[in-house]
């Protein structure tokens, strides 16, 4: 990975999702009337969450896993409930605050480590599972790569992760801004076709015995996304 581009675009999530809209991403992750715009992305996000849910054993006592990425905890809590040991991260301490309130009455947050800061980091240790939701799309595709030859290191089953997928449609919105407005708008979503984002992940030598497994693809209004699963 690049590190000068990585802690660039690092930098300008931070800023994003701990200063400029976390009041916004905390009313998106509620259950809180939203605009038109925000509900298909609340739709889509939710529909994500579920996918790669469905892609974990319901059962997950005894495994570790990070949610690479955690925003307000949603996954973590999903997680949690299932038995899993999670260690719950991101960039913004804000954010994770908010989901250490959101998660307190849950009777299973005692399995959540809720961490601000690095989901690269070496020192959290290791996974039997990772969890990226929407947290690696503003990573250019050999940035987003690179990193998660580094989770692989790390990690003895899968990792989940989702990425945009390269169509008109994403790059018309990118252009006119509409996904969000100007004021709380994110960080520069970086697209990539599958065909791209597969070839990079062969050809890194850290992802050689890692296969990619199952794809889907989420579209809701002004949410698109797609899951796909690496595994050993």
């Amino acid at each position: 990975m690049e590190q000068a581009s990585y802690q660039q675009t690092r930098a300008k999530l931070e800023a994003y999702f701990d200063r400029t809209a976390a009041d916004q991403w905390a009313k998106l992750t509620s259950d809180a009337p939203v605009s038109g715009i925000r509900a298909t992305v609340r739709a889509g996000r939710d529909r994500m969450r579920e996918t790669l849910l469905s892609w974990l054993p319901q059962d997950l006592h005894g495994r570790r896993i990070l949610d690479a990425g955690c925003g307000t905890g949603a996954m973590a809590c999903e997680l949690a409930r299932r038995g899993a040991e999670v260690v719950a991260i991101d960039l913004s301490p804000t954010l994770v605050d908010l989901a250490r309130e959101r998660s307190s009455a849950d009777p299973h947050s005692h399995r959540i480590q809720f961490v601000s800061g690095d989901m690269l980091a070496d020192s959290l240790g290791q996974f039997d599972h990772v969890v990226a939701m929407d947290s690696v799309i503003h990573y250019e595709r050999f940035d987003m790569v690179a990193g998660l030859a580094r989770l692989a290191q790390r990690t003895d089953g899968s990792i989940l992760f989702t990425f945009a997928p390269s169509n008109a449609l994403l790059a018309a919105m990118i252009r006119i801004g509409r996904i969000f407005p100007r004021s709380d708008r994110a960080p520069f979503i970086a697209p990539v076709s599958e065909s791209a984002l597969r070839s990079a992940i062969g050809d890194h030598a850290h992802l050689e015995p890692w296969q990619v497994g199952r794809t889907e693809k989420i579209s809701s209004g002004f949410y698109t996304s797609q899951a796909m699963e690496l595994h050993p």
